[in-house]
């Protein structure tokens, strides 16, 4: 499990102090595991909040029970907050970060009043396992990690575990068998199978995207059935929380030499990203040659995909991008270069795509779609290998289960990137990939007839600071103008 899933857990105590108590009012929370702490038993978990010191005429008990009078609806909305969407924090402790251990403390336990929400380790790992033999994309494949996972639970492998420690172990058991790095289980109830979140089927028909990888964005903490109901509410707030990233457009940039540049770190849904990415697309519309840089994308929908590389591709003839089939309807959907974009297309000059090992799924959908029909020049790392469309299926306020329920069929390659990553046509380490890709589009530019000299002049000095651009096969990255 990824460092940013590993996380998850402290970022969703610390978004929950953030809505129950005003600024100022705690100074931080801490998760806290078996081992961390002598009280905490194995299979339990316990968040420490820290309060600001009290004045210098005030004692720590005066200042607790001032504390606890203040906030006492926030403490209560927190301890249900823990009960329903983490159970396995039994212990909510509030205390004075400059404690020691004769210093008071409040000490809240679940009362049980939310047992009939909480399930089990068990009943966790049960109900996980039916989802995923109803609509895994192999379904052979999930009958053999299912019957692996099985024989576990019945060992007792399971038992006495806090849900951060069963959902790693249980994702990594699954992974074993089924070799697919979208399959996991994760915190977060999720939304339903009908949902239209990240990695869900999305608005109409359509098989939905590849769901959020290993760095890529997803729901927010313990985001679940309490959220917007109907597809339109849900559309609006992915919008709203869409323009706090720019959709995912980190960086654009004119860089000397007359060369764009686009720094796109997710691909939404082209119903809430469409404006930014024609206006980033616009930006760099003038430019001699184009760099893309997906090295920190992980992930996003496959129609994103198409709206992205439709203003890439002429529109006739119709280029064909990717077929998506659904193991479980038997239909096959395909996606096509849309069209009409909103302005010019950008055509005959050279895109360089950038990727890491961390570029992954709808990443690498971008990738791999124009790397196939040549139109890209891949520079990099072998990207993750996730090429299978995925939607999370909840299974209790706590836990959700992400499930592959579909596979990704490139017209061109008549296979995918699962398993094997996009392979780059120019192997070098992530950290040199934009200065060799920077080198060859400064070299494109200036073997242009008719160069302007003041952009002729950058290009020969941007080339000459660059540090040694060769890769390691002496193989230069040439121009693919498509």
């Amino acid at each position: 499990m990824d460092q940013a899933e590993l996380e998850q857990p402290q970022r969703a105590v610390d978004h929950e102090m953030r809505e129950r108590f005003g600024a100022g009012a705690v100074q931080r929370a801490v998760l806290l595991r078996p081992g961390d702490d002598p009280g905490i038993e194995p299979g339990q978990l316990m968040v420490r909040v820290f309060l600001p010191s009290p004045g210098e005429e005030e004692d720590y008990e005066q200042a607790l029970a001032a504390w606890r009078d203040a906030h006492q609806a926030g403490m209560d909305a927190l301890r249900r907050e823990l009960s329903l969407h983490l159970p396995a924090v039994r212990l909510l402790e509030f205390t004075f970060d400059d404690a020691d251990a004769a210093t008071p403390r409040i000490l809240m336990p679940d009362d049980g009043s939310l047992a009939a929400e909480q399930l089990s380790g068990r009943e966790i790992v049960t109900t996980a396992l039916a989802l995923l033999r109803a609509n895994y994309v192999f379904p052979e494949l999930a009958d053999r990690a299912a019957a692996a996972v099985e024989a576990r639970l019945a060992a007792g492998e399971y038992d006495h575990l806090d849900e951060i420690t069963l959902t790693e172990l249980v994702t990594s058991h699954l992974r074993e068998v089924c070799d697919d790095k979208h399959l996991a289980l994760r915190l977060g109830g999720g939304p339903g199978p009908g949902g239209g979140g990240p990695g869900g089927p999305g608005p109409g028909p359509g098989p939905g995207g590849p769901g959020p990888g290993p760095g890529g964005r997803g729901r927010q903490p313990w985001a679940g059935p309490d959220g917007p109901k109907d597809h339109e509410s849900r559309r609006l707030a992915m919008r709203q929380m869409g323009r706090l990233d720019n959709f995912g457009i980190q960086r654009v940039e004119r860089l000397d030499g007359n060369v764009g540049y686009l720094d796109v770190r997710r691909v939404p849904v082209p119903a809430n990203a469409g404006p930014a990415i024609s206006a980033a697309m616009e930006l760099v519309a003038g430019s001699y040659a184009l760099i893309i840089d997906l090295r920190r994308n992980g992930g996003g929908a496959p129609e994103g995909v198409v709206y992205w590389c439709s203003h890439l591709v002429d529109e006739q003839p119709p280029t064909h991008f990717n077929d998506i089939f659904r193991a479980d309807t038997g239909e096959t959907y395909q996606f096509w270069a849309l069209p009409y974009v909103p302005g010019p297309r950008y055509l005959d000059r050279p895109v360089y795509v950038l990727t890491s090992s961390r570029t992954f799924s709808g990443g690498e959908d971008f990738a791999y779609t124009l790397q196939a029909l040549g139109r890209a020049q891949v520079i990099g790392e072998t990207t993750g290998g996730g090429a299978h469309p995925t939607r999370p299926f909840p299974i209790s306020a706590a836990v959700h289960i992400a499930i592959p329920f579909a596979r990704s069929i490139n017209p061109v390659t008549g296979t995918n990137w699962q398993g094997t990553g996009v392979v780059p046509d120019v192997p070098v380490p992530q950290e040199q990939a934009y200065d060799v890709a920077y080198a060859a589009a400064l070299r494109y530019v200036l073997a242009r007839d008719e160069l302007f000299p003041p952009i002729a002049d950058g290009a020969r000095e941007a080339l000459a600071a660059l540090p040694g651009t060769e890769p390691p096969a002496a193989a230069e990255a040439s121009a693919v103008t498509g």
